[in-house]
């Protein structure tokens, strides 16, 4: 008879140790992504290109500039070239980033900058590049720019 109360008891705290884990997940779930949250964790003196909206998705970082997001050289490759829906910079320097949606070292195409002070760009497709094509899944290049080589071109 003593062995049906320890069994119950055994049974009992099983059921409620099963809860807790439960309980404890939903407490240490990860909220969702944004660009605030993506910044604040971002390594100093790099850009940053997301996949999608609000910093998620993580395409690569950068602290160079990177002529080509389409071939294999550089911190973009292959298939980042043409997916940015969301851009970050935070550079040490106070130099913006000029995205471009070309390519190649002489930075032709249309272009358009993000400001150190800015941050981040958490949606591109309200921003257009100088050539009048949109920047959202159209960056295929960048480099570090001074302001004033933007000629007022900024991200939003």
């Amino acid at each position: 008879m003593r062995k049906i109360p320890a069994v119950l008891t055994t049974l009992a705290l099983a059921a409620l140790g099963a809860g807790v884990p439960a309980t404890a997940a939903h407490a240490t779930a990860q909220p969702a992504a944004t660009c605030s949250g993506a910044w604040s964790g971002a390594t100093p003196g790099y850009f940053y290109a997301y996949d999608s909206v609000n910093c998620a998705g993580f395409l690569g970082k950068a602290a160079g500039d990177d002529s080509n997001w389409g071939n294999s050289a550089g911190s973009f490759q292959g298939g980042d070239t043409n997916k940015a829906s969301s851009v970050l910079n935070k550079g040490t320097s106070g130099m913006a980033v000029a995205v471009y949606n070309g390519t190649g070292t002489d930075w032709g195409g249309g272009y358009s900058c993000l400001a150190r002070s800015e941050y981040y760009a958490s949606n591109l497709s309200d921003n257009y590049f100088t050539s009048g094509a949109g920047v959202n899944n159209g960056i295929s290049s960048h480099r570090w720019a001074w302001n004033s080589e933007c000629y007022g071109n900024f991200l939003t």
